[in-house]
């Protein structure tokens, strides 16, 4: 149900999933220590497909950048988000109705570059979004307050140059509590810091699935109806 924040769906055939774990040994600093070795290991990884993946992924990346130390002698290395990877350019729509909370551009190699909050309303409960590496553009005509509906272009995947020097590549997270963070939050946590921000930071799929489960219902409630009409 990715399909959900892009135009296109989602299938086996144009994606596949992406481990960019501390596990995956063919990925190490020499690679993700240089942005073009490192986009191009992921053009050569992906080809012309999407790459999804990395909720709670442990990952080495980060060491790339000092902003992702800690003051206790590690990385902040656990992804919070999905990242989607793909084509800079892409379009990302809303996976749900809501309207912008916050943006800004968060300056820094490794970080957001630019960065749109949408706040959402789910079973009576506000659930924030976060879209990281975007356009520049998508800052322009935006505004706080702004309503944006499910299936809106609000955004699109920002390049290199402009997404906090990262292969071309959405992240987007869930929050419950933003902790008075305004157009920002962390995108990755330390180990030691995994169990509250993995209970703070659901799945995005929280976005979609429960209204693809509302609705799978309804049908059901329907088909008992017209089964009862033919008893």
């Amino acid at each position: 149900m990715l399909n959900a924040i892009f135009s296109q769906e989602f299938t086996s055939e144009n994606s596949i999933s992406i481990d960019l774990s501390k596990n995956n040994t063919n990925l190490h600093s020499a690679i993700f220590g240089n942005l073009e070795k490192f986009s191009a290991y992921m053009e050569h990884l992906i080809s012309d497909k999407w790459g999804i993946g990395g909720y709670l992924e442990p990952r080495t990346i980060y060491e790339a950048h000092t902003n992702f130390a800690t003051n206790q002698n590690d990385f902040r290395n656990i992804h919070l988000g999905i990242d989607i990877w793909g084509k800079a350019g892409t379009p990302v729509v809303a996976p749900k109705d809501g309207f912008v909370h916050a943006f800004q551009t968060n300056e820094g190699l490794g970080n957001y570059g630019p960065t749109i909050i949408l706040q959402h309303e789910l079973e009576g409960q506000f659930l924030f979004s976060l879209y990281g590496h975007l356009s520049k553009k998508d800052l322009e005509n935006i505004r706080i307050g702004q309503k944006i509906q499910k299936g809106e272009i609000f955004c699109h995947l920002g390049n290199s140059h402009e997404n906090g020097s990262w292969p071309p590549h959405l992240h987007v997270q869930c929050i419950r509590d933003l902790q008075d963070f305004v157009g920002d939050y962390p995108g990755v946590c330390s180990a030691r810091d995994q169990a509250f921000y993995a209970q703070n930071c659901p799945h995005p799929s929280v976005l979609w699935e429960r209204e693809k489960r509302k609705r799978e219902g309804e049908k059901r409630q329907i088909a008992k109806g017209e089964h009862k009409k033919i008893l």
